[in-house]
């Protein structure tokens, strides 16, 4: 998959220096899979969960912080939109980030 922005993953872990190792695995896993659905996404993280408008949320770091993308699965892309602790993702929409 392509990943939209790197940079911003590598913000997180300097915003959230804990959860790095955490986030590279994700970005590791996420650049090397070739998703075609949300079901080839739960093979991947099976704790993902669809939240509407193309966003999916993954549990990051033992599910300590969330992770909120937006995947355009006939191109293979993955748009970061969010990353936070619990507190923050339950201040927001996910299906509107």
């Amino acid at each position: 998959m392509v990943i939209i922005a790197r940079k911003t993953v590598y913000q997180f872990a300097v915003a959230y220096p804990v959860a790095t190792e955490a986030l590279n695995e994700w970005f590791v896993k996420t650049k090397g899979a070739d998703w075609a659905n949300f079901a080839d996404v739960k093979n991947t993280f099976n704790s993902a969960d669809a939240v509407g408008n193309d966003n999916y949320v993954f549990n990051i770091k033992g599910n300590h912080y969330r992770l909120i993308v937006r995947i355009i699965f006939p191109v293979r892309t993955v748009f970061i939109r969010f990353f936070g602790t619990h507190a923050e993702y339950d201040k927001i929409d996910a299906s509107s980030v």
